[in-house]
């Protein structure tokens, strides 16, 4: 008679364990998490070190935009209405600019409005919200 080689079958406890223990070396531990986070970390502020700048730009020309529709509604609202200059309510009101226009600057400051005969100035105070400064837009010539 062969004797033969008999394992009995693994009980259901013990193949459980080996799962876990096989589930346990595949996993992450939490050095490897740490250091995935670290990297989301620098690349999320990578990012926004390119990205702001460009968002200032983007608020500067969107400015320098805007300036330029209210002086093309201001000269024809003086060409229509025969008058001296134009405030942005009677723009308004006047429908030579309309609500879906911007009426403020990216930095949700008035324009200002100046008209000297036939010279128009339509400004906007910029990002730190004071006339006469250097980021006035369209820029103030220094004499």
């Amino acid at each position: 008679m062969l004797q033969q080689d008999y394992r009995p079958l693994p009980s259901a406890r013990a193949r459980r364990r080996a799962l876990l223990r096989r589930a346990a070396r595949q996993g992450m531990t939490l050095i490897e998490i740490m250091i995935v986070v670290v990297i989301m970390a620098l690349v999320t502020t990578g990012v926004a070190i390119a990205v702001l700048p460009k968002l200032q730009q983007a608020k500067v020309k969107s400015a320098e935009s805007a300036v330029q529709t209210v002086k093309s509604a201001v000269t024809l609202y003086i060409a229509t209405n025969n008058t001296d200059c134009a405030t942005m309510p009677q723009l308004l009101e006047d429908k030579q600019i309309d609500k879906s226009t911007a009426t403020q600057d990216p930095w949700n400051h008035d324009f200002q409005i100046e008209c000297d005969g036939t010279d128009i100035n339509v400004r906007s105070a910029g990002p730190d919200g004071e006339f006469d400064t250097a980021d006035d837009i369209p820029k103030v010539k220094q004499q």
